[in-house]
């Protein structure tokens, strides 16, 4: 099988700042093409679904950081455990126990980010950032979960746009990391892909979600179904 030519990973590299995390969203891309990426130097790759990513898992035996950057459904949380070294989409209460529960089970402890719709949309996923009280006391209160920090996926439009979205995020984030509460670290801030992550990166963010700008454009024929 003839992989797709990557395009050059220097050109995401230049963006970044000395201390930014970049993570290559690999959903739907074959293992060769991961192998590729792998080869160029990353160790941080994130899925979208639990299925895809254990059979990655399985098939490439690397040591490779996987995250998981997509909706997570309660039922899929077992699979994760011991598998993943950040889950960027810790969104709800209901969420946070089944993390907890299933991590206790196995006496680990879940590293989370919290996510944020900040746009408000009703397409995406992720807790209003007006609502992540109650989240943080819950949090605070659990044994087998740590949050490091904020991830947020925001709505699409010009730079200018762009920059507000991220700087509502930044202030969020600098809020939260000023304050003292058990089992919570602002250490991430989660925010820019392909389309947007210099603005992110000029905006405050120090881990960028990454895959077209690394792979190409995505073929959506190798994508698998939960």
């Amino acid at each position: 099988m003839k992989v797709k030519l990557i395009e050059d990973i220097s050109i995401v590299k230049q963006a970044m700042k000395k201390d930014t995390s970049l993570v290559a969203v690999s959903k739907t891309r074959s293992i060769e093409e991961i192998r590729k990426v792998y080869d160029l130097g990353i160790r941080d790759f994130g899925e979208n679904k639990v299925q895809e990513l254990m059979s990655k898992i399985d098939d490439l035996n690397l040591d490779i950081r996987w995250h998981f950057i997509g909706h997570l459904q309660r039922n899929k949380v077992k699979y994760l455990v011991g598998k993943v070294v950040l889950i960027h989409s810790l969104d709800s209460i209901k969420l946070l126990n089944e993390i907890e529960k299933q991590y206790a089970l196995k006496n680990l402890v879940a590293k989370v980010l919290i996510q944020i719709n900040i746009g408000n949309e009703e397409s995406k996923t992720g807790i209003k950032i007006e609502k992540i009280g109650e989240l943080l006391v819950a949090c605070a209160n659990c044994q087998n979960v740590e949050v490091l920090g904020l991830m947020a996926t925001i709505p699409k439009g010009d730079e200018e746009s762009c920059k507000i979205y991220f700087c509502k995020m930044k202030n969020a984030f600098d809020k939260l990391k000023n304050k003292n509460i058990k089992n919570i670290k602002m250490k991430y801030l989660s925010m820019g892909m392909s389309n947007d992550y210099k603005i992110a990166i000029k905006n405050g963010s120090n881990m960028i979600r990454v895959g077209e700008s690394i792979f190409g454009k995505r073929n959506y024929d190798n994508n698998q179904e939960e």
